[in-house]
């Protein structure tokens, strides 16, 4: 089994920061692309913010170039999302994605979710 556990959503201010954590555990072999999605109301599809692939290299929403960072950590297992001069308008449930290649071959996984709230 795999797990995407993710952590650091919040209430802030607009203009203030957060910093988001997915990490992935479980069996896998092959961690291809991760990254975070958002979905600002319940019904509505769920956006891509940023993704890194296997090779590091990263895609952004162009609301957010300029503003958010993705990374991830030494063992590729591991993203952040800095989000840095947040709007009201980045309000919404964030989920981390990830595209791992098991035992039986490739499978997406998603995470259970983070909120994040902006106030004017």
């Amino acid at each position: 089994q795999v797990h995407l556990v993710e952590s650091g959503g919040g209430w802030v201010h607009a203009g203030e920061s957060l910093r988001l954590s997915c990490a992935a555990s479980g069996n896998f072999l092959v961690v291809n692309n991760m990254g975070w999605y958002r979905q600002t109301a319940p019904g509505k599809q769920r956006e891509l913010v940023a993704v890194i692939s296997g090779d590091g290299s990263t895609d952004y929403a162009d609301s957010v170039k300029g503003r958010f960072t993705i990374s991830r950590g030494s063992l590729k297992n591991t993203i952040y999302l800095q989000m840095n001069d947040l709007e009201p308008g980045d309000t919404a449930v964030y989920y981390c994605n990830a595209q791992l290649t098991i035992i039986v071959g490739d499978r997406t996984y998603w995470g259970q979710g983070t909120q994040v709230t902006v106030s004017s």
